[in-house]
């Protein structure tokens, strides 16, 4: 499975990498803001989020930034709280970095169909590297 959004496959994306017992997946793109959101996207095709037709709910929050997997645990374990407490997926980002922290601003709606639910991300094997077409990491999931 590959998810590419609008952008070029070859500039931004995801895929699922073979797991035993989890679920993990490999994220690039050019900028951290890029590689957040793919990884937001990534994670809800492996549950197989749907988004239901209906009213949209926007979010605003922020978080510290210390370093990137940091910041990229903080990130998708947000995502989770909201689809655990709220039933909301986001299918729109604005992710802006003032220095010391990101600024975000999500859009989605509620929850229409998740065929399994992740309990958690981990921080096992994660590090974001950068590479020539920008950065790249590997998310572990826990289910």
């Amino acid at each position: 499975m590959v998810y590419t959004g609008y952008m070029d496959r070859q500039t931004a994306g995801c895929r699922e990498i073979e797991h035993t017992a989890d679920w993990e997946l490999h994220v690039w793109a050019p900028d951290l803001a890029t590689l957040l959101e793919q990884a937001a996207r990534g994670m809800y095709e492996l549950s197989h989020t749907h988004l239901a037709d209906g009213p949209r709910v926007e979010r605003i929050f922020d978080l510290p930034f210390t370093d990137r997997e940091s910041l990229l645990v903080d990130f998708l374990s947000e995502l989770l709280f909201y689809a655990e407490d709220e039933n909301l997926a986001f299918d729109e980002y604005r992710l802006d970095f003032d220095g010391s922290s990101l600024k975000v601003q999500i859009s989605g709606s509620l929850i229409d169909y998740q065929a399994k639910e992740i309990k958690a991300v981990t921080y096992h094997r994660m590090a974001v590297r950068e590479t020539e077409r920008g950065l790249d990491v590997n998310i572990v999931f826990d289910v």
